[in-house]
């Protein structure tokens, strides 16, 4: 059906004051529909067809940078702010325009977008104009009898010069004047069925120029004709009205209130004037050279707030700072585990009998020396001594499956290996010197007690982490003792740390933010509490030990601390809680707020030493940042061509500064791709570290985190590499393809999810222990669809919006469904549905089928035992992970409470269980440790550079 638009009534459009405001009656003399009709089905069948070419694959949806993001329905509360541009500068406009044989309209167009592009980061753009109905029609909105908008869409990619965009813009604009006829809902219509809620369909943005006269009148504000003198109405998110004089360029910003302040409306015209001048000045820049910052601006950016330059003891090492230390309180108590502790002086004795051993064995600078300890004070130990020997340590964590830990002694070439006796049978030690911290005693208890000398300097390596790899592998991050000095000593002051308190310390060795948790305290003369893995895990022993020792510190990632407020934690106001890891959401820090002293967010990748930036939330935030950078480090959003880009608009986040890495371990190629020349700074050696997290600059100078440019998560504090799960699984013999995706169908438990089309249909649970024998539990997902083929998009790429969602209860449906008998059953099923979100479960349904992973594992034995009064250990769990066995655990549970005993083989059968709990827990290697990430972000929102 062909709309008559000169006849239609405009009574459909009325909500839209688009619609309402451009469309206009047509003007009288026109033929009748009868004589026309035919000829005009004839010419819209042929635009029409047009436009679907023209507009197919393009990005309907233009992400600007709003201050509030869009609404699922649209709204039109609008305002206006007006400027002009000078005179000299419209001259020179103008006299390029006939250089270039264009149209003043599209000189300006082009350079509108210009500044789209590089406020969005999209190459492929969309922008409405109305055009004149007449076929002789130019791009001007004049009262009267113009009636269509058309959409000119404009390609910027390959950055070209200025002068080449007018040519793409000057033809795009001569096609759509010549296919201006379609009425624009059938364009509509045609392309977008189902337009996106809350959004203007195909455009956001409109450009006009009017060379119609001014209405002016004495002592009032001069307005275009076209312009509606209501100025409460946004006709789209933006829309850009310039008005043509003989002397200059006025302009009006019609911007939607509900997505952008006044604030940034006036910064985003002051920067389409400033890429303006610099069109003006010489076209013949590319796109991503032209300027969009002022001096101040600039200045701004680059210097006032990146001024963190803070002297620090360069020329020392992280045990130096531990030694001094010693000297200054040697009977204070250092660190605490269990009931056993050490002071100060016993703790460096102790290190050094460690150090003086490794140094017989060759131990050195440059070294790299294994260590595999469980949570204890010899794991403090092993730190120390290999650092006061000259080595770096690289910790390997005894929960990883033996083929990892395997590819991490070789790839480090460990020849030294520092552990315990019952922890060796796991590791691959072949061509290796093991020293173990309890059978060896003897041997190490003979060493000089004395601080060893020893030739390592601040630019020697302190340790090596390894994180995930998108290449298949793990990469081993070289950190410096320079940039371990200058962190712990920012962290000193802020958040802050004095010998007044005491730190519980909870994070796993294999994640760098333990080095903060170990080290820190012990620089400072605070007290260190370290705590085992079960104690980590569970959220009411977490709560007790907390309340118990009377910490002032804690640090630990978002997942932990609502496990912590979960359990019933009734918080402490002396307590100072760091989160770190991954996004802290507003919700989850204002419930901490509530329960502690004061909350610290904390940002930064393992590749630039634990944490570069700190924020501290205060109660009256309305959104989280990751603040500013610590001492010695720079922050800078960039740009694709490594530019600055302005407040608000989106960029890549990337840290400059002395917390660099060295870079990747035998991975030159990658630490070339990561670590780059500064792009800003001329100082020989200064570099920046890619970091992948997509980020803005706040109008204060913090930064928010937005999300990640690639495919790297963070779960539960540790980052995730999705190309390394999906290498592993591609070398199993019946997945033909997969991709692995991060999904949040609970608010607040991220799971990853496995897409796979397999040649065996039966092979989920088959996958599911393939991978355990290849990377940790937290790698690992826990739900596994099998795909007969990938969605695909039209250019032929994986199309992961088209993902289908796990369906658990239609999963339960398909098996052999077995109802609850037992009031047990009912009480268990409670539980699950509570944890899982999960209905229609059966008694012999499994747990981890269901979507149920370590944490929420840690949550179910939790929930047991306060329902049950009973508690449920993680081998019982593992063993029976369903109802209808965890229900019979209970009962036998039950009958052996009621079985007389004796009273001290309890007690020794309780310690022997406890000790194997911590064991088995390790297995389900849950979330406890810290973060290993968005972009990072680690906050990441995003999110998904290589963040922890």
């Amino acid at each position: 059906m062909v709309v008559d638009h000169e006849r239609e009534d405009n009574t459909n459009r009325s909500h839209n004051p688009l619609f309402r405001d451009v469309f206009l009656e047509g003007s009288e003399g026109q033929p009748s529909q009868a004589e026309a009709e035919p000829k005009r089905r004839n010419v819209l069948a042929s635009q029409l067809a047009y436009w679907k070419q023209q507009l197919q694959g393009a990005a309907m949806i233009l992400e600007l940078p709003t201050d509030r993001p869009h609404s699922p329905v649209q709204t039109f509360v609008g305002a206006k702010h007006s400027f002009v541009l000078p005179q000299k500068l419209t001259t020179r406009l103008k006299t390029l325009s006939q250089h270039e044989g264009v149209s003043l309209f599209m000189t300006l167009l082009a350079a509108f977008q210009t500044l789209l592009s590089r406020y969005s980061g999209q190459d492929d753009l969309l922008v409405g104009t109305p055009l004149m109905r007449d076929s002789q029609a130019t791009p001007v909105n004049l009262p009267g009898p113009f009636a269509n908008l058309v959409v000119l869409r404009t390609n910027v990619s390959g950055n070209p010069s200025f002068r080449d965009l007018l040519e793409r813009v000057r033809q795009g604009v001569m096609d759509a004047q010549a296919h201006q006829n379609v009425p624009f809902e059938q364009v509509v219509q045609a392309l977008l069925p189902e337009p996106e809620p809350g959004r203007h369909p195909l455009f956001q943005v409109i450009f006009v120029l009017d060379s119609a006269p001014l209405e002016a009148q004495e002592g009032k504000a001069f307005l275009p004709s076209f312009l509606p003198k209501d100025s409460r109405a946004a006709r789209c998110d933006l829309t850009l009205w310039l008005q043509e004089t003989e002397q200059e360029l006025r302009g009006w910003i019609e911007y939607n209130r509900t997505l952008f302040d006044a604030t940034t409306i006036v910064r985003l015209v002051g920067h389409w004037q400033t890429l303006l001048e610099g069109i003006g000045a010489d076209p013949e820049q590319r796109l991503s050279e032209l300027p969009l910052l002022t001096d101040v601006e600039r200045h701004q950016l680059l210097v006032e707030w990146n001024d963190t330059t803070t002297s620090y003891a360069q020329e020392s090492c992280l045990h130096r700072l531990f030694e001094a230390q010693v000297e200054q309180t040697p009977d204070a108590v250092a660190t605490i585990f269990e009931d056993d502790c050490l002071t100060y002086q016993q703790l460096n004795s102790r290190a050094n009998q460690l150090a003086h051993h490794l140094q017989a064995l060759g131990v050195g600078p440059e070294m790299l020396v294994g260590t595999c300890v469980e949570r204890s004070l010899e794991m403090v130990i092993a730190l120390l001594g290999i650092l006061k020997a000259g080595g770096a340590y690289v910790p390997l964590d005894p929960t990883y499956p033996s083929e990892r830990l395997a590819f991490m002694l070789e790839d480090a070439q460990v020849s030294v290996l520092v552990t315990q006796q019952s922890l060796l049978p796991h590791l691959p030690h072949k061509n290796t010197t093991v020293v173990c911290l309890d059978t060896d005693e003897a041997v190490l208890a003979r060493q000089s007690m004395a601080n060893p000398n020893s030739t390592v300097g601040p630019d020697h390596l302190a340790y090596v982490i390894y994180t995930s790899g998108s290449t298949g592998r793990p990469k081993g991050v070289q950190i410096l003792h320079r940039a371990v000095v200058n962190f712990m000593l920012s962290m000193r002051q802020q958040p802050g740390l004095t010998a007044e308190d005491t730190l519980l310390a909870v994070t796993t060795l294999s994640f760098d933010i333990a080095a903060l948790e170990l080290f820190l305290p012990l620089i400072v003369g605070a007290r260190l509490i370290i705590i085992s893995r079960d104690v980590a895990t569970r959220g009411t022993a977490l709560a007790e030990t907390l309340a118990r020792t009377g910490t002032t510190v804690m640090q630990a990632t978002p997942i932990t601390w609502r496990m912590l407020l979960a359990s019933g934690w009734q918080g402490s106001k002396k307590l100072k809680a760091l989160c770190g890891g991954e996004a802290l959401p507003l919700e989850l820090a204002h419930q901490l707020l509530s329960k502690v002293g004061s909350l610290y967010n904390m940002y930064g990748p393992t590749e630039t030493t634990i944490w570069s930036s700190v924020s501290q939330i205060t109660p009256d935030a309305t959104s989280i940042s990751i603040g500013r950078p610590i001492a010695n480090t720079q922050l800078y959003v960039l740009d694709k061509q490594l530019q600055l880009v302005p407040v608000g608009v989106a960029g890549e986040l990337y840290i400059g500064g002395d917390g660099l890495a060295r870079g990747y371990l035998n991975r030159p190629e990658l630490t070339a791709e990561r670590f780059l020349r500064h792009p800003l700074r001329t100082e020989p050696g200064a570099r920046v570290y890619k970091t992948g997290d997509l980020a803005r600059y706040r109008a204060d100078g913090t930064i928010e985190l937005i999300g990640r440019i690639d495919f790297q998560v963070k779960i539960r504090g540790l980052r995730i590499e999705m190309g390394e799960i999906e290498a592993v699984l591609r070398q199993h013999a019946s997945v033909q393809d997969v991709v692995v995706v991060v999904r949040e169908d609970i608010p607040g438990n991220k799971a990853l999810v496995a897409h796979v089309v397999a040649s065996d249909s039966g092979t989920g649970g088959d996958l599911r222990n393939y991978l355990k024998e290849k990377l940790p539990d937290y790698m690992v997902p826990t739900t596994f669809v099998l795909l007969e083929a990938l969605p695909l998009t039209p250019n032929g790429k994986v199309d992961r919006r088209a993902l289908p969602a796990p369906e658990y209860n239609k999963l339960q449906q398909d098996k052999d469904f077995v109802a609850p008998t037992l009031p047990t059953h009912h009480q268990l099923i409670q539980i699950w549905e509570e944890l899982l979100e999960v209905r229609a479960i059966g008694i012999r349904d499994n747990f981890f089928d269901l979507g149920g992973h370590s944490l929420l594992a840690v949550r179910l034995t939790d929930r047991i035992e306060q329902v049950f009064g009973k508690k449920i250990s993680a081998a019982t769990l593992l063993a029976g992970p369903t109802i209808e066995q965890l229900a019979d655990a209970l009962s036998q549970m039950e009958e052996t409470d009621n079985a007389p005993a004796n009273q001290a083989g309890q007690v020794g059968n309780s310690k022997r269980a406890s000790s194997r709990r911590g064991q088995l827990l390790s297995s389900l290697k849950t979330m406890w440790v810290k973060p290993n990430s968005s972009g990072r972000g680690r906050n990441s929102n995003s999110s998904d550079g290589d963040g922890k």
